[in-house]
């Protein structure tokens, strides 16, 4: 099967689907609108149906958020590089742990054991590599060298690390010398550290990181071919530059993929935690980096909802079999998914790694380039619509491989999505004013006349929803640097009332513009780095 997206012209079926998807967006908005003008009391019955569908995702996400925050806490105190040494003589190991009950999903440990034990071909964690793969444009050494130092302090052997720097040739000189003196502080100190320049102007490619990290991993599979190691026995991951991973992650993950049945047909998705420079930020970035933080942790707790999103793992043998990630889109992670679940005929899964991996909060030099830089962002990640008419032509036409009630029902799921992401913020926040703004005959519907503060009443409610990413937030927030005040811990308490303007511009506006891109045909083809501006604090 042909995995990669179209470039150039598209196709009739692809103009379809895209334009289906900004048509419904935009409709679900002026639903409420329409509705009213045909009766008051049909737009007012319509906003208090969707609020209570809302208040429900919103009640059970608050649930999945304090769980999911649980489980993080538990396996983030589990000693993995001890499990993972268990896992080298299972049958041993299970003799000395038969009275080890202690220890989140410690049974679970102790099944894997037990099945290993019996298993005719096991990898063992000696014969393990992970392949970190660091794709640099512009990135100081300041933000470089934390991530680095971070895959040495690890609980997992550095010198069972390749580290792969890859870096733009567009970038010059002010991509390459960072690189270059990262390998001359910490090369050695690794199995083997390359650096992997990626040309420009390279044909079928679109300017962005999938190019990048393609051209590191294809680097990466020639260098593997040429040692005793077996790209089965590899696990690649993708870290941005300013990625920084719990001290356990790799030794999980290598856990995860040696305990699982079908290691090539799975990937693993780590919490991303947007909490870095969180103290330094404007408060509109803190509210919507707390809020995708918690998403990341509520998605956590439903694996078949579960796709892969920015630093992920995967197994090289399974890279090689989709010739890595695409070159052709900018959201070439959430993307990789889709590539792997159409290789594998729909038997492919994301395993959620409970460890975050810590990221920065978008920061340029000026407030107003900041929420510029912000509103950049969150569009290159709505441009994932972008996979809609890609799922659709493997799902409903004769390319079809895999099961169609599970990819048909995954492909509503990333509809659906979509066109909430784009729709939702504007009817909970402006839908209960419609029926009173466009109809004179709103007056004479008790329904309409008083769809406001029911509104409200409902939405003040589902405050209880804001109350815990308030609390997961303060959890979160590292000690307030000495260089700012108390008045800067009461504004993280104070930002959010700016929750719901958040919502329409970086949420919905985000989305619309994206969507709209697609359905003129306006196809992004160039990845806008997100600005890393390090601020720094003197702790003396």
């Amino acid at each position: 099967m042909d995995l990669e997206l179209p470039l150039g012209k598209r196709t009739k079926f692809y103009r379809f689907f895209v334009i289906l998807l900004g048509a419904s967006s935009i409709l679900m908005i002026l639903t409420p609108v329409l509705l009213s003008i045909i009766d008051p009391l049909y737009g007012a019955i319509f906003v208090i149906v969707y609020l209570i569908i809302w208040f429900v995702k919103a009640m059970a996400m608050s649930a999945r958020s304090i769980q999911g925050y649980n489980i993080m806490q538990r396996a983030a105190r589990v000693d993995w590089a001890k499990r993972l040494a268990d896992l080298e003589h299972p049958d041993k190991s299970i003799e000395q742990l038969k009275h080890t009950h202690k220890g989140w999903r410690i049974k679970d440990h102790h099944r894997n054991l037990e099945r290993l034990a019996s298993a005719v071909d096991v990898r063992k964690p000696s014969d393990m590599y992970h392949a970190v793969i660091i794709p640099t444009y512009n990135e100081s050494l300041e933000v470089l060298d934390p991530t680095v130092k971070l895959l040495l302090s690890g609980s997992y052997d550095p010198k069972r690390i390749i580290l792969i720097l890859a870096y733009e040739e567009r970038g010059g000189a002010t991509t390459k010398d960072p690189v270059v003196e990262i390998e001359r502080l910490y090369g050695k100190k690794f199995h083997s550290t390359h650096l992997v320049m990626h040309p420009s102007n390279l044909p079928d490619e679109v300017v962005g990181k999938g190019a990048n990290i393609t051209y590191a991993g294809q680097y990466l599979q020639q260098f593997i071919e040429q040692t005793d190691i077996s790209p089965e026995n590899v696990i690649v991951t993708t870290l941005d530059a300013d990625n920084h991973p719990h001290k356990e992650y790799f030794s999980l993950v290598t856990y995860e993929y040696i305990v699982s049945p079908m290691p090539r047909n799975i990937s693993l998705q780590p919490m991303s935690i947007y909490i870095n420079n969180i103290w330094d930020v404007p408060a509109p970035m803190r509210v919507l980096a707390t809020g995708n933080s918690v998403w990341n942790i509520v998605i956590s707790q439903r694996p078949h909802a579960l796709r892969n999103f920015a630093a992920h793992s995967q197994g090289l043998a399974s890279l090689i079999d989709t010739n890595f990630w695409s070159k052709r889109t900018i959201v070439e992670d959430g993307h990789q998914f889709w590539r792997s679940f159409f290789r594998y005929d729909g038997h492919y899964a994301v395993v959620p790694i409970h460890v975050p991996i810590y990221k920065s909060v978008v920061m340029s030099e000026t407030y107003k380039t900041t929420l510029k830089a912000q509103f950049t962002q969150i569009r290159r990640w709505a441009y994932g619509a972008s996979d809609i008419p890609y799922v659709a032509e493997r799902v409903l036409t004769k390319k079809r491989t895999a099961s169609f009630g599970d990819s048909f029902w995954k492909f509503l799921l990333l509809f659906e999505g979509h066109v909430s992401w784009a729709s939702a913020p504007y009817i909970l926040m402006l839908g209960a004013f419609a029926p009173l703004l466009i109809s004179s005959e709103s007056s004479r519907s008790i329904a309409a006349h008083q769809l406001p503060n029911t509104a409200s009443v409902i939405q003040t409610i589902a405050l209880i929803g804001i109350l815990v990413n308030i609390i997961l937030f303060l959890r979160f927030l590292p000690p307030r640097p000495k260089k700012y005040t108390w008045f800067r811990s009461f504004t993280m308490i104070t930002q959010w009332v700016l929750t719901p303007l958040v919502g329409l511009v970086y949420s919905s506006a985000a989305a619309l513009n994206a969507q709209i891109h697609l359905m003129l045909g306006k196809y992004l083809t160039k990845f806008d780095v997100t600005d890393k501006v390090v601020v720094k604090h003197d702790e003396a």
